[in-house]
């Protein structure tokens, strides 16, 4: 199957200010030269723990963060050195669907508004026939048409998760990052928002970018997994596969730290000692070596290369070579 995107080396530094007698540069390494490929009608999804760069990553990808380095292939396109026009164009077959659904839909902006004014800049739609567009739209994921003339605080969170999905999907897009989506949301209503993406997935063809800290959440809607670490991809591999038989050190801890719904079923939790090292100052050689249980003396010297296991299956770790 054909590559809709495909992230070659990228890196997002942020240029740290020191004191006043300080010379030099020094730089927060927020994604470190990550690449990873996704498939058209594919989802990916991205985990890690929190601050491990894969908002960051996701962002920077859509170019509403510049990056430092590396390429981004959307059908063969490269993102990041399209300038403003073109890219302006582009930008109606990428689209964002953001984690917080209170603080990311404007409060003085009806639904109709919301949705619609996207499909008036990008001249899709003329202003006469917005209502019934934005209507149709609605009940697509499944909110009532009645809906157009009401402001966001008339809905529940749920509800306008679906609003800012509607936002996504108006321009007809290929490829949506969906950042954090449902971990907002009530359990129950996680359910119903990733049923809704998995259906207008099949329906419209649509790739995505799932980014999670949940990855029972991330197993239930991807087909491949990457798990990034400390600004660094250090696994990825099919979705069964990655939760079945997890082949990196971090992997296997992020999983024994998921509850387990069965009550009779015991398993053994792996305790990660120490806390994550910051990005301003990362170690030497393996990000993970420093809370590693089985971390060896050339994890601390040198980065480990990435390892292809299997078909579609590849782990950067030392215990593989």
């Amino acid at each position: 199957m054909e590559n809709i995107l495909e992230l070659q080396s990228l890196k997002k530094y942020y240029k740290v200010r020191q004191g006043l007698f300080f010379h030099g540069e020094q730089y927060i390494k927020a994604v470190d030269d990550i690449s990873f490929s996704i498939k058209k009608g594919e989802t990916l999804g991205l985990v890690g723990e929190s601050a491990c760069g894969k908002t960051t990553a996701g962002r920077t990808l859509l170019r509403l963060i510049e990056p430092t380095a590396g390429k981004a292939l959307f059908e063969g396109v490269d993102i990041f050195s399209l300038p403003k026009d073109p890219l302006r164009k582009l930008r109606k077959k990428m689209q964002i669907i953001f984690q917080d659904p209170y603080s990311s839909l404007n409060p003085r902006f009806t639904v109709q508004k919301i949705i619609g004014e996207a499909m008036l800049a990008h001249k899709l739609c003329a202003r006469k026939d917005l209502t019934p567009r934005v209507q149709a739209i609605l009940e697509k994921v499944g909110l009532s048409s009645k809906h157009v003339n009401r402001y966001p605080h008339e809905f529940s969170g749920g509800q306008r998760q679906r609003i800012g999905i509607a936002r996504a999907i108006a321009l007809d897009p290929s490829f949506i990052v969906c950042d954090e989506a449902v971990s907002a949301l009530d359990v129950s209503i996680q359910a119903q928002i990733l049923n809704l993406l998995a259906q207008l997935q099949e329906e419209m063809g649509l790739s995505y970018l799932f980014i999670s800290h949940d990855l029972y959440v991330v197993e239930h809607i991807s087909h491949r997994i990457a798990v990034m670490y400390l600004g660094k991809i250090v696994e990825v591999a099919p979705a069964t596969e990655l939760m079945r038989e997890p082949a990196h050190p971090y992997t296997r801890a992020l999983l024994s730290a998921n509850p387990i719904l069965d009550p009779s079923v015991r398993k053994k939790r792996i305790i990660l000692e120490g806390d994550v090292p910051s990005p301003f100052n990362p170690p030497q050689g393996c990000p993970f070596h420093t809370r590693c249980p089985q971390a060896m003396p050339r994890c601390r010297e040198e980065p480990p290369p990435e390892k292809e296991l299997s078909r579609d299956r590849k782990v950067s770790c030392f215990l593989y070579h």
